[in-house]
């Protein structure tokens, strides 16, 4: 009934690994599911009722903006990023939602001032919100991704008695598993531009929040927590700019999902068959869920050690470039490469 205006029917881009078309409106159900919780927690606490209602109200921008990229792919990056930036400051003006706080030298300094503070956290939500959209490439895997960082967020929450952060957590991971079924593994439906940007602003609004509003939580807990997408994105930009000489939001297809779906699905390769290249998709999804539960562990097992966290967060970086490098050099541990299979012969 929708299929001809939700419908992603180009299947030529570097990022593209579907074989049909496939809706791309999956933001809209977890947006309204995200919208139930939010009622759902108003009912039970009215005196904080209009701060989960503000929550829903300032991720709208960022949403309704990517929705609408979704549907009319008529949308620049720059108007989106004004979107994510548009919803971040609604953030700080409604929740209080500002960084200030850093552990980090020099950039302490910076969010001392008021201007500073505003600024570093809106570029924190852009690009983070961003950074989501970024890892969105293969079934289940930002959807899976945002749901592992935010119940440890909601874990960290509960350990501190903040229940509100807690309860926006999970209702935003209830809403995210339930369009994870309709998209892994067969990829029914697909997050989009809207659902990501979601996910992300969601992510680090309350990241932020929870910060702010508990003092014992080190401020480099978020950044351990998102390490996955955030360090994808600044990889990205930096393999964009720097080695191929290109702009840094120009869409390639060498992000690490891709390349693990190139090569380390190799039993795949060659086929052209449907049912085929959408379980070799699904089957690069668990790869990066893996990745990402190796630095929201540590996060959530020391949240309150900066210099811990900051540890880790090193060991992380580390560990990407070194699995990045293998792969592009071909040089893949055995044990990560998917050799055989069954796949299906019909078509």
């Amino acid at each position: 009934m929708h299929g001809h205006i939700t419908g992603d029917f180009d299947l030529s881009g570097p990022q593209k690994m579907h074989a049909r078309a496939v809706p791309r409106i999956g933001g809209i159900g977890i947006f309204v599911g995200f919208a139930f919780g939010v009622a759902a927690l108003s009912s039970r606490s009215a005196s904080q009722s209009w701060l989960v209602w503000a929550m829903l109200l300032c991720s709208l921008p960022a949403f309704a903006v990517g929705l609408w990229e979704d549907l009319t792919k008529s949308i620049s990056p720059r108007r989106r990023l004004a979107a994510t930036v548009l919803s971040g400051a609604l953030g700080v003006w409604l929740l209080d939602a500002i960084i200030l706080r850093t552990d980090i030298p020099g950039l302490e300094l910076v969010v001392s001032i008021p201007l500073g503070a505003w600024l570093v956290t809106l570029f924190m939500v852009a690009g983070v919100a961003n950074s989501v959209n970024i890892i969105d490439g293969m079934n289940g895997l930002a959807s899976m991704c945002s749901s592992i960082m935010l119940s440890g967020l909601a874990y960290v929450a509960l350990q501190v008695g903040d229940p509100l952060v807690a309860g926006l957590a999970l209702a935003t991971v209830g809403a995210s598993l339930g369009f994870f079924l309709w998209n892994f593994p067969r990829g029914l439906v697909f997050l989009g531009d809207g659902g990501a940007y979601f996910l992300g602003f969601v992510l680090v609004e309350l990241s932020i929040l929870l910060v702010h509003r508990n003092p014992d939580v080190s401020p480099i807990f978020p950044v351990l927590l998102c390490a996955y997408p955030i360090f994808e994105t600044m990889f990205s930009m930096y393999r964009r700019k720097f080695v191929r000489g290109r702009a840094i939001g120009m869409p390639d297809g060498i992000h690490l999902h891709t390349l693990i779906y190139r090569r380390l699905m190799r039993w795949a390769v060659g086929s052209k068959d449907a049912e085929v290249l959408v379980r070799r998709n699904s089957m690069t999804s668990p790869y990066l869920w893996l990745l990402c539960s190796l630095s929201v562990a540590p996060a959530v097992l020391w949240w309150d050690s900066t210099g811990v966290l900051a540890a880790f967060i090193a060991v992380f970086v580390a560990s990407y470039v070194s699995l990045y490098r293998s792969i592009v050099r071909f040089n893949t541990p055995r044990v990560l490469v998917v050799r055989k299979a069954k796949p299906s012969t019909r078509g």
